[in-house]
């Protein structure tokens, strides 16, 4: 089996980004909001933007980890269809024009009702890249994390503020790709402030692995794109993005201009 930073896209691209000194900017849209078709040509925008790796969101009837921003984009997205294999499709799709790595963000329900091994094995055929399961603790993720390893899929779990060490260990040890650091604890959305204690948190992650992290949750400026970055390998932005396509959905030049914003504070010497 091949290990994941050797062929998985996701990985690859993080620890090229670290060996050059640069940082990562993974923003996140909620697939199928408002419609498929649509989610695509978000997903060109942001990689003409400047991202690194694209998050898309599969919604789901009780997602816990999303604030109201996401939630309603769930919402939306399930009332025209979304789910699974439409994602899957459109990741298919996308492969037709881009290699940017691709990775869902989803809740375990939606993945053992597909079947661990028949969902991996689509995902991979489709292009897929990574894993974030938001509900779903790397002690209990043994079979689906086996599962994607066989098919390259890279799986990222989650460490909040409120993580122990022996959290951190078992987290560091099931994560490819990266793990996710949770600025805050409570669900995503737009902040003003990022957190005193993020800096710390990292720093633990740190002394338990050499995989990249990640930090998202409430970041939704550019200040603070930056502030994450000085300390991180790359930086998550989610429902800022959701929140412009809530308001605005048609204006790809709302969403091109913020994406460049961080990129260009991310990248500020």
């Amino acid at each position: 089996m091949t290990p994941p930073a050797a062929g998985n896209r996701l990985a690859r691209t993080l620890a090229d980004l670290r060996a050059r000194g640069r940082r990562a900017l993974i923003p996140y849209v909620m697939a199928g909001d408002p419609d498929l078709q649509t989610t695509g040509q978000y997903v060109d925008v942001l990689v003409a933007s400047g991202a690194d790796a694209v998050e898309l969101g599969i919604p789901f009837s009780d997602p816990i980890a999303d604030g109201p921003i996401n939630q309603r984009a769930g919402l939306r997205a399930m009332a025209h269809g979304m789910g699974l294999d439409p994602a899957l499709d459109l990741v298919a799709r996308l492969r037709e024009r881009t290699q940017i790595p691709l990775a869902f963000m989803t809740y375990y329900n939606l993945i053992l009702r597909h079947g661990l091994e028949a969902f991996c094995l689509a995902a991979a055929a489709a292009g897929l890249d990574g894993l974030i399961v938001a509900d779903l603790p790397p002690e209990e993720g043994g079979e689906l994390i086996a599962e994607a390893r066989r098919v390259n899929l890279a799986t990222v779990f989650l460490l909040a503020p409120t993580s122990t060490e022996e959290r951190i260990k078992a987290v560091a040890a099931a994560s490819t790709g990266f793990v996710y650091c949770v600025s805050r604890t409570g669900v995503t959305g737009v902040r003003d402030e990022l957190p005193e204690g993020v800096r710390d948190l990292v720093q633990r992650i740190r002394r338990q692995t050499q995989t990249p992290i990640c930090v998202g949750f409430g970041i939704s400026q550019p200040a603070q794109a930056r502030e994450a970055a000085a300390v991180a390998d790359g930086v998550i932005v989610g429902s800022a993005i959701v929140k412009l396509i809530e308001e605005t959905p048609q204006a790809l030049d709302r969403i091109a201009a913020f994406v460049h914003g961080l990129r260009a504070a991310i990248d500020r010497p």
